[in-house]
């Protein structure tokens, strides 16, 4: 994983890529040009296994057999589910946990296009039960995203943010 400062930084939004759908329906009408259906497939089938598995190194076969990057000792919650059309755009950083259910999306299908990024957990990261986690964000290194949060922006390392959507939580006693 790159180091990413608040002065370099490019907004999670400028980070993913763009794929205009033809047609007078919404891009997910189109998902099947965008990723082979066989692949999807595929890919869904691991990530049921996994989501059920009660064993951490079976989860993570399954998911670096799909192309999840899983670092050395990473622990997957039940229910937690990585993105199914992408998951290779998935880097989890050695002994970080995903919690359970928490979900890492790497697309977004809209109206008229449909949008991929990179979605990357740092090295003993926590993502917290039920959190969301929007295409193109990276969560630092040691940082903490709480239960039910939908993060939408990059994690700082070291920080723990909370909330809908996810913000910093102010641990100095002052506020």
């Amino acid at each position: 994983m790159t180091d990413r400062n608040d002065s370099d930084a490019a907004p999670r939004r400028a980070r993913l890529d763009r794929s205009p759908t033809p047609g007078a329906r919404n891009s997910l009408w189109s998902w099947p040009d965008a990723k082979h259906p066989l692949r999807v497939a595929f890919n869904y089938v691991c990530i049921v296994l996994a989501r059920h598995a009660p064993s951490l190194r079976l989860k993570n076969w399954l998911l670096g057999l799909i192309g999840v990057t899983v670092g050395t000792g990473v622990a997957w919650g039940l229910e937690s589910t990585p993105d199914v059309f992408w998951p290779e755009l998935i880097a989890v950083g050695d002994d970080a946990i995903v919690g359970y259910d928490a979900t890492l999306l790497c697309h977004e299908f809209l109206q008229s296009e449909y949008r991929t990024g990179e979605v990357r957990i740092g090295e003993r990261a926590m993502i917290g039960a039920g959190a969301v986690v929007l295409p193109g964000v990276e969560v630092g290194p040691d940082a903490q995203v709480a239960a039910n949060s939908l993060v939408t922006e990059d994690v700082p390392p070291g920080e723990t943010w909370a909330g809908v959507p996810a913000e910093p939580i102010d641990r100095s006693g002052d506020g």
